[in-house]
């Protein structure tokens, strides 16, 4: 039974990890794009949107191919690794963070965009009269307001990391305690027949999927009864 618990926990402690890095990532990394894809009048912004939405339709093994070229000796990731002594970014638990964050981009930022663009041009104008600096008004006024975009950004972007599986596989394998995340502990499950663990951890996964889908929608409620 202690073997049982260890081989399950493990990867759930590594998920976690990996989904909260991910996320805070996430949430510095997005939030100047979103709010640069909300304001700006470039007419080339939307190609940009498009290169950050490109994870919500592309094969996660395709991007999990090309980052794995990325992150391989050859790649940018490999003469970054050797910084430190190592030959390659793939195959270790920071090259799993820099995948995540691309596969879950358009998750974060998206839902932040929309926020910043309903709000309007209104509050920020009136700051302005108020002598507010464009970083003040964006802290004290367009963050604020923005808050559901930041909250839906945040679980999204948590949830979607927690269930990669080919992107992850590609660049991360399975190597306990370092990249074995709980999609591929799974699947390891299944192919080595091993029903109890897989049964387990799939009615985890359901469970995980529950929550995220009734945060999403209370959140969604409580935002709305404040607007109203």
């Amino acid at each position: 039974m202690t073997a049982l618990s260890a081989d399950i926990w493990q990867p759930v402690f590594l998920t976690i990890k990996l989904a909260a890095v991910t996320t805070l990532c996430l949430l510095v990394i997005g939030t100047p794009i979103a709010w640069w894809l909300s304001r700006s009048k470039a007419w080339w912004k939307e190609a940009v949107a498009t290169i950050v939405a490109m994870p919500l339709v592309l094969p996660p093994t395709v991007l999990g191919f090309y980052l794995l070229l990325a992150l391989g000796p050859q790649g940018p990731g490999g003469r970054v690794a050797s910084l430190w002594g190592g030959r390659t970014l793939a195959f270790t638990f920071e090259g799993l963070v820099l995948g995540s964050i691309l596969y879950s981009m358009p998750f974060v930022v998206q839902p932040i965009r929309n926020a910043f663009e309903a709000m309007g041009e209104r509050p920020l104008e009136v700051a302005a009269t108020l002598r507010a600096s464009p970083s003040k008004a964006f802290w004290t006024v367009a963050a604020p307001l923005a808050t559901p975009g930041f909250l839906t950004g945040a679980v999204l972007g948590f949830a979607h990391t927690v269930g990669e599986f080919g992107v992850v596989l590609m660049i991360g394998g399975n190597i306990p305690g370092s990249t074995r995340v709980l999609s591929i502990a799974m699947f390891d499950y299944v192919e080595t027949s091993q029903w109890r663990e897989a049964s387990i951890l799939a009615a985890g996964m359901v469970a995980f999927a529950f929550v995220v889908i009734l945060s999403m929608m209370l959140i969604e409620r409580r935002f709305a009864k404040a607007r109203a």
